[in-house]
């Protein structure tokens, strides 16, 4: 957990040192609520085990930090989904926030969800945080993190 929030802190430092100048973030509403949409229908595929629409919402080099600290990517995710070692039974979003800077974008959130995870029950509340980036005319997530709430 330690390592998480350490990764989460260094990001957002990061993110914070490329964006010292940045643009003014977009307002469009379409564009919001397309990306919100993809966040509930990322929620979605998992839940139904679609695991093409998963390979569509993540892109070829998305990465995450998993609370153990290991590094996950795309093809660990879908692997996961494949195999049940990963099954989400439902999920609840709250609200979603989301800022647009040209074809990058920020969303984040919580969500409630009841999961297992290697035959473990790992459902909680959790808080989190995606970096997508337009890519031709899709958005798509390229980094991830989240924490669990207490």
């Amino acid at each position: 957990m330690n390592k998480l929030i350490a990764s989460v802190l260094f990001a957002s430092a990061c993110t914070g040192l490329v964006l010292a100048d940045p643009p003014q973030p977009s307002g469009d509403p379409t564009v919001v609520n397309s990306i919100k949409q993809l966040e509930q229908d990322m929620g979605d595929a998992m839940v139904r085990m679609d695991i093409d629409k998963l390979k569509q919402i993540y892109a070829d080099d998305f990465v995450t930090v998993g609370s153990s600290g290991k590094v996950v990517t795309k093809a660990d995710l879908v692997r996961d989904f494949e195999s049940f070692h990963d099954k989400l039974e439902w999920f609840e979003n709250g609200p979603i926030d989301v800022k647009v800077f040209g074809n990058v974008a920020v969303a984040s959130g919580s969500v409630s969800e009841k999961r297992t995870r290697d035959g473990k029950d790992t459902s909680g509340n959790f808080v989190w945080m995606d970096l997508l980036e337009k890519r031709g005319d899709n958005w798509v997530v390229v980094r991830s993190a989240g924490a669990r709430l207490k």
